[in-house]
């Protein structure tokens, strides 16, 4: 059973690589499987045995290439260097990631960057209120996490279509200022928070 995998999983990888190879020639929508297939040297039909569809395949592509890269940062020493890796892997792919997303919509793979930079903010948030001795507040963290992972997301795309010039260390560094304004902003409320006991200022 586990050799049987390993020959899927490397089947897999080689109809990435022919779907890969033709998205720097052409749009998406502009692909067949059998295009697909034939770089392969298989048959057509063989396709279906491991996606349903070509955006199928996009998707686990992203997924094994790109959004692993984030999966992996489980060190809150290390996620810029799993950012690092991201923006790396997109500047050489570029044109493969810029025709998916084209085709998949602006949205899409930005909702995949999302969840995974949501994830490594929320730990760092954790951390970062642990670290600090601050009240703990779930539902203000998650807000704060999923604001803060919407921003980086949109940050990655624009990068990713050129409209943003700075280099991938230095959009990193900007984010870690974010956190940074972060753990500024709630010390700086929480030195200004009225008394734990409910009570205003003026003792009502």
């Amino acid at each position: 059973m586990e050799k049987r995998y390993k020959v899927s999983d490397q089947t897999r990888r080689a109809i990435c690589a022919a779907l890969r190879e033709l998205m720097a020639q052409k749009p998406l929508e502009k692909i067949t499987i059998s295009e697909i297939m034939d770089a392969c040297g298989m048959r057509r039909q063989h396709f279906y045995y491991y996606f349903s569809d070509i955006y199928d395949l996009v998707c686990w592509m992203f997924e094994e290439e790109a959004v692993s890269l984030l999966r992996r940062q489980d060190d809150l020493l290390l996620w810029q260097e799993g950012l690092l890796q991201l923006f790396e892997y997109l500047a050489e792919n570029r044109a493969v990631c810029l025709c998916a997303l084209e085709s998949l919509g602006r949205g899409y793979l930005k909702r995949f960057f999302e969840t995974d930079i949501n994830g490594i903010v929320s730990r760092v948030v954790r951390h970062v209120v642990q670290a600090h001795g601050f009240p703990e507040n779930p539902a203000e963290e998650d807000m704060i996490a999923r604001f803060l992972a919407i921003a980086m997301a949109g940050i990655i795309e624009s990068w990713l279509r050129g409209e943003l010039r700075q280099t991938p260390e230095e959009l990193i560094h900007m984010f870690d200022v974010m956190f940074q304004d972060y753990i500024r902003g709630v010390t700086l409320r929480l030195k200004g928070a009225p008394p734990e006991d409910g009570k205003g200022r003026n003792g009502a």
